[in-house]
């Protein structure tokens, strides 16, 4: 998998008693005495509105803001239902491309606010599926698009402008990639609270991008309900996302997500960061089989409460410098590996936002399901790249098998009702 994910732990006899022979056994070995203690969008219903009023946003609640230097679905938590659609953009020209990116902003603006859609003529087919009722609820959707390396090449004559570390995803040496599920020239993320929102955006944004661009791979996934608190579990059972930086720290967004201005990147790229996305699949069935202390000494946490094997609670930080061969939290640990807490490797953390998925069966009738892996970050080499290679090898490799994904830059952000996603690329002379 990539980058740290968390966990449970096995109880006999007693849990009371199985913890303190637990907690006594890890002090022991660290040579310590006593137990260390360790913005959705909210729809309003209303009345039916006057014809003035159908044709403005109708959601008064708390959204997330769609106009800033940023798109807002990059630093969003995980909401209930997503789906990471990569496309191919079919559109003849640059002034096409160009009408594309309007396209997207203009039904995007709307969705996310929600409102009455415009009325259709007596013969004419619905403007909207209707999926949603008669007035479209914001419902908390967030869009966010990124671009793909092979937009750049000399279809639009963008070359000159492609974000100076973006290129095709490499295949890693435990990936078993399929061409099929990889790359794009665009890609559209749909988050919300309810599936059917991120169905209707979808569905929207087809219909009027139609001719335009075409589904390359789409993958819907899930975030599980903290369970019982604290940070969702992915599908092996453990907490995902424990050790994630946090995203209402301005100044460490700027530090490890956003791109900044002079940093060596085309101008126009300023308030953007690069997307990294992979679909690994868990073969939980194996997994499954496995006993409880070897899951939990795989990843380095409790399953139980994500809490490091030489800690109490999910918040705490592992103390490796105690433990220097890994008696507790052993040298190959997912978290160790991930992140192994040393001051050089502070600047190489990403923003995660995963979600679980479900395919249903492969051909051999096997479960089909996994981790809709996504993180964003200012550099490719020095943090998701970094971090990869160090886990190349660790034993989870036995349980997953990486087979999608690709490498996209998520574009600045719209900043009023003028601006679009990608104008300050298009624009004439933009470096």
């Amino acid at each position: 998998m990539t980058h740290e994910t968390h966990g449970t732990r096995e109880t006999h006899g007693t849990p009371e008693r199985d913890v303190q022979r637990r907690g006594f056994l890890r002090d022991a070995a660290l040579g310590i005495g006593g137990v260390v203690a360790g913005a959705g969008l909210i729809g309003a219903d209303r009345a039916a509105p006057t014809a003035e009023a159908a044709a403005r946003p109708t959601d008064t609640g708390t959204f997330p803001a769609f106009h800033g230097a940023h798109q807002a679905g990059v630093l969003t938590a995980p909401k209930r239902s997503t789906t990471y659609v990569s496309f191919d953009v079919t559109a003849e020209d640059r002034n096409g491309l160009s009408e594309l990116l309007r396209t997207i902003t203009d039904r995007a603006r709307f969705l996310v606010r929600g409102g009455v859609p415009a009325p259709a003529g007596i013969t004419a087919p619905p403007t909207d599926s209707g999926i949603l009722g008669a007035r479209v609820p914001g419902d908390g959707l967030c869009v966010t698009a990124a671009v793909g390396a092979s937009l750049f090449d000399d279809r639009f004559g963008l070359a000159g402008r492609r974000p100076r570390r973006l290129r095709a995803m490499e295949a890693f040496p435990d990936d078993d990639l399929d061409a099929d599920r990889c790359h794009g020239d665009l890609s559209l993320q749909f988050c919300a609270d309810s599936t059917d929102t991120v169905l209707h955006a979808l569905r929207d944004i087809a219909r009027h991008t139609r001719g335009a661009m075409q589904v390359r791979w789409r993958v819907d996934g899930f975030s599980s309900p903290p369970r019982p608190s604290g940070t969702p579990r992915n599908l092996m059972g453990f907490k995902d996302g424990t050790a994630n930086p946090d995203p209402g720290d301005s100044r460490l967004m700027d530090q490890l997500v956003w791109v900044a201005a002079g940093a060596g990147e085309p101008a126009w790229a300023t308030g953007g960061s690069y997307q990294v996305v992979r679909l690994i699949r868990m073969l939980v069935e194996f997994w499954d089989r496995v006993s409880l202390t070897e899951q939990e000494r795989m990843f380095g946490r409790s399953r139980e409460t994500g809490a490091p094997l030489d800690g109490n609670h999910e918040s705490d930080s592992p103390h490796y410098e105690r433990d220097p061969k890994g008696d507790v939290v052993p040298l190959d640990s997912h978290i160790r590996k991930a992140n192994p807490r040393t001051p050089g490797t502070g600047d190489q953390r990403l923003l995660r936002r995963a979600y679980n998925y479900d395919l249903g069966m492969d051909t051999n009738g096997n479960l089909d399901m996994g981790l809709l892996f996504c993180c964003y970050q200012q550099d490719l080499a020095r943090q998701f790249e970094t971090v990869q290679k160090r886990l190349a090898g660790e034993p989870l490799v036995d349980y997953i098998s990486p087979f999608g994904g690709g490498y996209f830059f998520a574009l600045p952000g719209v900043r009023d009702g003028a601006d679009w996603l990608g104008r300050s690329l298009l624009a004439p002379g933009a470096a």
